[in-house]
């Protein structure tokens, strides 16, 4: 009988601990690894609900330029050093740069950047199959959508998949402890509108009122967009190419998340750093980083291959289109 009351209680101290320490050791049953862990979906819910604050703290325009600032930044660390960096190395940097950005993704609470990649990898190995951890034609719209990282089976890192960035201790310790960063980006927007409110009272903003903006509705935001590409863009959208999967190219997608949007172009060249082919496909992380590379922050960004072999790929999707043509270069 004993026995019976203390594993409950030591899933719930486990699931407790991992709130902090995302490296926690837990035993997971295997018939439970797909099923949600609602303990911990508490933080991610808490999330949501404290944008509902915006009721009682009010809103002003420097609070709202701060949620908005934040969104840019942080939408652009996800795009291109989570995505286009960690996951597919399709340009080189500094470890400086790599770790200023590492943080900077990581202040999206969206975990760390080796957890973040080792999906992403394997979701190209194994994208809109059985396998895939979410496909919305495997698994439904919403758990494409965000209930596929709610379960135990996703939480860890899969290491297999990132042997390249397992060597970074620093990249280490932001996935471990992937909620230091967040917390210190609360806290500080905090202070910041406690000074504000002293030094500047006539911008009529708050401590609290530039945390739920600052923090809370811009991450909040920021999540949905960012997971529109997982789900949204998987469903809706046009096929420029065939490939061996459901990717889409969305327009409106690809102006809320700088350019992963054209996810069909991604998945037909993963290893490009560009995912906007045509010149009216908006690509603005494409162009953050090549600004970035003519002053030295990065390098060797990753080109699309040449417009024949663009242009053979349409041919080849208009006039077989049953045909899958393989993805050019690595998932990776």
């Amino acid at each position: 009988m004993t026995r019976e009351v203390s594993q409950p209680r030591k899933t719930i101290l486990s699931t407790l601990a991992r709130w902090v320490d995302a490296g926690a050791s837990q035993a997971e049953a295997p018939s439970h690894a797909d099923a949600v862990d609602w303990l911990r979906v508490v933080p991610f819910v808490l999330m949501h609900v404290a944008c509902f604050g915006v009721l009682f703290v009010g809103w002003s325009p420097v609070a709202v330029s701060v949620a908005v600032a934040l969104y840019a930044a942080r939408m652009f660390a996800i795009t291109g050093f989570y995505h286009r960096y960690f996951s597919h190395r399709a340009f080189r940097t500094s470890r400086a740069v790599q770790f200023a950005f590492a943080c900077l993704g990581a202040s999206a609470v969206q975990r760390g950047p080796l957890w973040w990649a080792a999906h992403h990898r394997d979701h190209h190995r194994h994208s809109d199959t059985p396998e895939d951890s979410h496909s919305p034609g495997q698994l439904g719209f919403w758990r494409s959508h965000m209930g596929w990282f709610l379960t135990r089976r996703n939480f860890g890192i899969r290491w297999k998949a990132i042997p390249d960035w397992a060597a970074y201790p620093e990249l280490r310790f932001l996935d471990r402890f992937d909620t230091v960063v967040p917390v210190i980006l609360a806290a500080s927007l905090y202070g910041l509108g406690e000074v504000l409110a002293s030094v500047a009272p006539s911008w009529g903003t708050s401590g609290p009122q530039m945390l739920i903006w600052g923090f809370f509705v811009s991450t909040v935001v920021l999540y949905h967009i960012t997971f529109s590409v997982n789900s949204v863009a998987h469903v809706l959208g046009r096929r420029e190419f065939e490939t061996r999967d459901d990717s889409r190219n969305n327009g409106l997608v690809a102006l809320l998340t700088f350019g992963e949007g054209w996810h069909n172009n991604h998945h037909r060249f993963p290893a490009a750093v560009r995912q906007g082919i045509r010149w009216w496909e908006l690509d603005l992380t494409f162009y953050v980083l090549w600004m970035m590379e003519k002053v030295g922050l990065v390098s060797d960004l990753k080109p699309l291959p040449a417009p024949p072999v663009i242009r053979e790929a349409r041919e080849r999707h208009s006039q077989s289109p049953a045909e899958t043509v393989p993805d050019q270069g690595a998932s990776r």
